[in-house]
């Protein structure tokens, strides 16, 4: 979904994508908790570097890059929630304004997890912000679902 604020003429987007991955929800929650497998599965994140001593959990940051298309976005993250095994959401602090929402739960009795990812997403008004959300919107939907490619294959 992508929209336009009326205040600020923004362009505004939301990804959000629902899977069930047949292994248990501590091991999908490691996988995607551990900042060092990011560029791994997340489409386009080229750098993923903690920049706080913490590299896990509420206060963690870390410095992002990101190549869409032919740019490169970066930004500043942070960990603003963290219920461990349940959420890690992640709030933009600098640069690119997207935040990501993973959410965990328990299916088929518990051997298999349900997997929820919400990306939203900001972008400059005008037409730049036009062009880049042409690309960034398709951009985050493959990026969402390489991301359940790539835990599916790499969990075991």
């Amino acid at each position: 979904m992508v929209g336009r604020t009326r205040r600020t003429g923004r362009i505004v987007g939301v990804v959000r994508h629902q899977a069930k991955i047949d292994r248990p929800r501590e091991r999908v929650f490691d996988y995607i908790d551990g900042y060092q497998n990011v560029p791994e599965y997340l489409l386009g994140v080229t750098r993923f570097e903690p920049t706080t001593e913490k590299t896990s959990g509420l206060g963690a940051k870390f410095a992002v890059s990101m190549d869409v298309g032919p740019k490169t976005l970066k930004s500043v993250v942070e960990c603003t929630e963290y219920v461990e095994n349940e959420l890690i959401e992640l709030k933009a602090v600098e640069g690119f304004d997207a935040n990501t929402t993973w959410r965990f739960a328990d299916a088929d009795g518990g051997s298999g997890t349900e997997l929820d990812v919400e990306i939203n997403y900001n972008l400059p008004g005008g037409t730049a912000g036009k062009l880049l959300g042409k690309v960034v919107g398709p951009f985050a939907a493959q990026a969402v679902r390489h991301t359940e490619a790539t835990i599916r294959k790499k969990i075991d």
